[in-house]
């Protein structure tokens, strides 16, 4: 199964910002904080980068 590049970017958009969401929490965070909010927003474009490098390297 080939996946395109705009997959990848929705991928890496999911993970990241649900990971960067949620490393606040381990800090001592809450879960709706603006760390978090913030965290989610930086994985979030990070992810975007991420998929476009994976997309753009399996094709």
């Amino acid at each position: 199964m080939h996946m395109s590049t705009k997959t990848w970017i929705w991928i890496g958009i999911f993970v990241g910002s649900t990971v960067g969401g949620y490393l606040p929490v381990l800090f001592g965070q809450d879960v709706f904080s603006n760390w978090s909010i913030f965290g989610s927003f930086i994985g979030g474009l990070f992810g975007i980068w991420a998929g476009y490098k994976v997309g753009n390297y399996l094709i």
